[in-house]
């Protein structure tokens, strides 16, 4: 049986959050340039790049981007929207990168962590991270903030577009977040995937990335450089450096 992320990041994905634009990107990325304090020229790696959104914006901003999916889907829309070429792209799993780097830095966004459903696993994602980064290279996780999810989870949502009805179940379940979607249109079976993120916090990723030579330097709540707050703060966005000289 297929693993969750193996069906769920398909052409549907595309639709469910076409929303997503590439104005928001390129503003969360001039935050993130800030973060990481690299010259322009530094090789990046984007972790788990979906449609490209903030590749584009980090090959922009000057950055020599490597973009990261283990969905032909998705990075098959990387690439239409790379339309000069200018970034590469990959296929991959993130517990087993398939590149050797050394890259300046990391970038793990929007909740793109957590997929597996122990910690050896996930904290395997972590330490291909480390290996890929040279020593002092800089990294940013940005993941949900578990207490804000459970406090502001909204339970059901539906609404039409392009002519499917999108119906969303989320739940709290067994120290996972998971979202179920049902795809309905007139004349054609119905769709449903599973989304499933465990849900770590601050401490937990301390804990994970104990052994993996990665450090976490500051912490943001907010795209805006808001400081974290374990109850307000939407995001968990962990900004840190490999130990190690450069």
């Amino acid at each position: 049986m297929a693993a969750w992320y193996e069906e769920s990041f398909g052409q549907d994905y595309l639709l469910v959050y076409k929303h997503r634009d590439i104005q928001g990107a390129q503003a969360e990325v001039r935050r993130m340039a800030q973060w990481l304090d690299l010259p322009a020229d530094s090789r990046i790696l984007d972790l788990c790049c979906g449609m490209g959104r903030h590749s584009v914006a980090l090959a922009d901003a000057g950055y020599r981007v490597t973009g990261l999916d283990l969905s032909k889907v998705l990075l098959r829309e990387a690439r239409r929207l790379d339309g000069s070429g200018r970034i590469t792209w990959l296929e991959g799993d993130m517990r087993t990168l398939p590149v050797d780097g050394p890259f300046d830095g990391v970038v793990n966004l929007f909740t793109s962590f957590g997929y597996f459903d122990t910690d050896e696993e996930n904290a395997r994602v972590i330490g291909e991270m480390a290996r890929v980064l040279r020593p002092a290279g800089r990294f940013i996780i940005d993941f949900m903030n578990p207490s804000y999810v459970e406090k502001h989870l909204v339970p059901h949502s539906e609404r039409v577009d392009e002519g499917t009805h999108i119906d969303e179940q989320r739940s709290i379940e067994n120290g996972f977040s998971r979202k179920r979607i049902t795809l309905s249109e007139p004349g054609k079976p119905e769709r449903r995937y599973l989304e499933q993120v465990r849900l770590y916090g601050l401490e937990d990723f301390r804990r994970l990335m104990a052994k993996s030579g990665l450090c976490i330097g500051a912490v943001y709540g907010h795209y805006d450089g808001s400081a974290y707050d374990l109850l307000e703060s939407p995001r968990l966005i962990m900004v840190g450096s490999k130990v190690g000289q450069g």
